[in-house]
């Protein structure tokens, strides 16, 4: 994911000479370094920012934040972990009070991502447009007005990917079962996805519509939504989001606690 901002900012015409990165992965630092932008393996005292950002998982934010605080200094300060609240972010740093949240999803990576956004009380219009302008080459965005709801967005955008690509790996895996060749199978299932996507995307109807405009009665489509139905696909896919947006909160109770 921060890769895909970076790309993003670098494709927004921010020179590479003004990002840092700190990553303590060596090779993740030559590969940074491979677009002109300077790469440590620790915080450089000299190095200051107007924009700090945490792109780091929900169990190594504690490590990552805490003692950096005063190297922040008056930026504004930016997080993409999972479940990780402000309020842990903001003692962890010593009461920094200009905090944003992003929840992006792994599409950012071809900047066809969407992210949810939440700001804390300290963070100014400036911050706020800052923010989304980061994340705009990524995608789309959506700015929320409480922070709890930054758990359903990551069940919902934030693992939604994962749903997607499961259920194009069925598609597949029953269109070879019916005698299609892999490659076409993959094509199929892919593309019936994107261009549905689009259809919805860009149709006045929401999505119970247009199934039912594709779902003719004593059809194919209603054979098989028939058969998802007997088994309660839809009402476990909503259990299922549900179940990721607890875990979501757990994540931030286990791994904000000092």
């Amino acid at each position: 994911m921060a890769a895909a901002l970076i790309g993003g900012m670098l494709q927004q015409g921010i020179s590479g000479a003004n990002l840092r990165v700190i990553d303590l992965s060596a090779p993740a630092r030559a590969r940074i370094a491979e677009l002109g932008i300077t790469a440590h393996a620790q915080w450089d005292d000299q190095t200051a920012a107007d924009v700090v950002v945490f792109a780091v998982k929900p169990q190594n934010m504690k490590d990552a934040v805490t003692g950096v605080g005063s190297r922040c200094g008056e930026a504004l300060v930016i997080s993409i972990a999972a479940g990780i609240r402000c309020t842990d972010i903001a003692r962890w740093l010593g009461g920094h009070d200009r905090i944003v949240r992003i929840m992006p999803n792994t599409p950012a990576l071809i900047g066809a991502g969407v992210s949810g956004i939440y700001a804390t009380s300290g963070v100014g219009p400036d911050d706020r447009k800052l923010a989304e302008n980061m994340i705009a080459a990524t995608g789309k965005s959506v700015w929320f007005e409480h922070e709890t709801q930054l758990d359903a967005v990551t069940a919902v955008s934030g693992s939604g990917p994962g749903y997607v690509f499961y259920f194009i790996e069925a598609l597949e895996e029953a269109a070879i079962e019916l005698g299609l060749d892999p490659q076409a199978a993959r094509m199929l299932a892919i593309e019936t996805f994107r261009g549905a996507a689009q259809l919805a995307a860009t149709s006045d109807d929401g999505p119970a519509e247009l199934r039912a405009k594709v779902t003719s009665r004593g059809g194919t489509t209603q054979s098989a939504l028939s058969a998802m139905e007997s088994v309660s696909v839809k009402a476990l896919i909503v259990q299922a989001v549900k179940r990721a947006a607890t875990r979501a909160r757990e994540l931030g109770d286990e791994f904000g606690d000092d």
